[in-house]
């Protein structure tokens, strides 16, 4: 009895600890992150060293663009393109949302410079200029990108835009996504090297790339990141390092921060494990060749081959027809078969034109006229692009009216902009204050400008305690975040200062955060925000308004 009285609380007490690790076990379920899933490829093998929900549905966002570029090197190596082809810009591609480089209807834009801009500032309104402009409406472009989807194996994956703003037919998988960060690579080697573009420059702006990780961890050469609210913050990421290649996927998390911190875990955890040995994957996509216009050689035609048993036939002096190569040589076009020579007697009589369509006889004359016509054509082809330029991606300066035109516009990250999270079109009050002269320390603030000249990373957290950023054409982009406004003023000087007596009130409630001012026109006036960036999450946003409120600043919240 006693022995089953034992065994009998030693049951109880089983089940006591089972309820108490699944209480324990369930807010760590519902607290789990349902957007997320990643994989890690190695592009060597093909095989997956890492999957978590892969094969789950999810929302490309801004992933979208890796696609739009694969079509516009798929035109460039076609030659119905070429790096200063331009598209023009309808009232629908301007009139996307952020992030944008604020095109205006009726401009055009470059092919280099569209490209630029889509892997660096992903931007909305160039993304659906070139889908305009190669297949004359974005549902047509979609629809291709979709078809070069399912040929490259991405089984799961359905585009309906070319920028990937929210759309819920729109989706994709990690895994797809890892396959096309491979493909693009393997199709165009040379193109693929725009993707590691930190800063490119258009019309005197410079857009410095979402990607955060170019320049920080060490083999990243690529490629894009992507963030829309149903998706959570994106990225597909390439590194080759010793040896070894692989390309990772994150998907949803939670900010940009922490989607970046994951992904250098994974690279940490698995790059180790990939191949330094030769590839033996097959590949997703192999290297086209370019078609290049070769006129055959007229001067010394070639006889046709002697036939057995027969002599060959004297030339006719009739001419050549036009070919097209793949390899880049000129290839003479094989002579008509013996049997189909034309008699010396004959030579005046009409002649078939073979190619052009017909098969009506054409007096002598007129066969010469094509012909004439043809090469005259032939020679007014533009270039076809070889390969990506070597030189780096500039333009020429914009003018000043430009440049206010475009402080006007606001950069936000790749999502619908909501009126609630807007700055209000009138300006806040200012507060009168009186301006400091303010003092730099040398080899600090001048470092960090030519550091972004060069393209090289600036850090986020420098000096955040005592530097105020200042927005300049020549300031990197913040990360996309919530920040808070506490003042639009009349100069420069008084928005930095308002921001250290705003710190310096508030305490711990703005510790870590950066100040930050922005010009702006508004009502043919230049004011200048007082901001301060950082923010993980609105309310923390919200909290330090609040503390903003006590001290007797305006404040307000605004994601950007």
């Amino acid at each position: 009895m006693r022995l089953l009285r034992t065994v009998r609380k030693f049951a109880s007490l089983g089940k006591t600890l089972t309820l108490s690790a699944l209480l324990v076990y369930a807010p760590a379920t519902a607290m789990a992150n349902p957007l997320y899933a990643g994989i890690v490829v190695d592009a060597k093998t093909g095989k997956t060293l890492y999957a978590a929900h892969a094969d789950s549905y999810r929302f490309p966002a801004s992933l979208t663009k890796i696609m739009t570029t694969y079509i516009i090197f798929e035109e460039l190596e076609a030659g119905r393109l070429s790096m200063s082809s331009r598209f023009k810009v309808s009232k629908n591609a301007a009139a996307e949302v952020p992030s944008k480089l604020g095109l205006k209807p009726g401009t055009t834009i470059s092919v280099k410079d569209a490209i630029g801009a889509l892997v660096t500032k992903s931007a909305n309104d160039v993304a659906t200029t070139v889908a305009e402009n190669i297949e004359g409406s974005e549902a047509a472009f979609a629809r291709r990108m979709t078809r070069t989807a399912r040929q490259l194996g991405m089984n799961k994956t359905t585009f309906r835009n070319a920028h990937g703003l929210p759309n819920s037919k729109q989706r994709t998988t990690a895994r797809d996504m890892a396959t096309l960060g491979r493909a693009i690579q393997e199709r165009f080697p040379e193109y693929y090297k725009l993707f590691n573009t930190r800063v490119y420059t258009y019309k005197g702006r410079r857009l410095n790339n979402h990607n955060r990780l170019l320049g920080r961890v060490k083999g990243v050469d690529g490629i894009k990141t992507g963030y829309i609210r149903a998706s959570g913050f994106n990225l597909v990421t390439s590194v080759k390092r010793d040896g070894r290649h692989i390309v990772a996927v994150v998907m949803g998390g939670r900010t940009g921060a922490r989607r970046n911190a994951h992904m250098t875990d994974l690279i940490g955890r698995y790059l180790h494990k990939a191949s330094r040995g030769p590839r033996t994957a097959p590949l997703i996509a192999s290297p086209g060749k370019v078609r290049t216009f070769v006129a055959a050689n007229l001067e010394n035609p070639p006889l046709p081959a002697k036939k057995p048993g027969s002599e060959p036939a004297p030339a006719t002096g009739a001419p050549m027809v036009l070919a097209f190569t793949a390899t880049g040589s000129a290839a003479p076009v094989p002579a008509p078969a013996p049997e189909d020579v034309i008699p010396a007697a004959a030579a005046a009589a009409p002649a078939i034109v073979p190619g052009f369509g017909s098969d009506v006889p054409l007096p002598p004359k007129m066969v010469k006229q094509r012909f004439d016509r043809t090469f005259a054509v032939a020679n007014a082809l533009p270039p076809v692009p070889q390969a990506a330029p070597d030189a780096p991606l500039t333009t020429q300066s914009i003018s000043t009216a430009a440049l206010k035109a475009a402080a006007q516009r606001e950069e936000a990250p790749d999502l619908p902009t909501r009126s609630d999270e807007r700055a209000p079109t009138a300006p806040l009050p200012v507060k009168t204050v009186k301006v400091e002269p303010i003092q730099i320390t040398p080899g600090t603030a001048p470092a960090i400008v030519a550091a972004s000249a060069v393209g090289a990373p600036v850090e986020e957290d420098v000096s955040p305690e005592d530097n105020v950023t200042v927005a300049t054409n020549n300031t990197p982009d913040i990360e996309p975040g919530w920040q808070v406004q506490i003042a639009a003023t009349e100069t420069e000087g008084q928005a930095i200062t308002m921001l250290k007596q705003a710190k310096s009130k508030t305490g711990s409630a703005l510790r870590g955060k950066v100040p930050y001012t922005e010009p702006v026109e508004t009502g043919g006036q230049t004011l200048y925000r007082a901001r301060f960036v950082g923010f993980d999450t609105k309310s923390a946003a919200w909290k330090a308004c609040k503390s903003l409120k006590r001290a007797r600043y305006a404040c307000f919240a605004i994601y950007q």
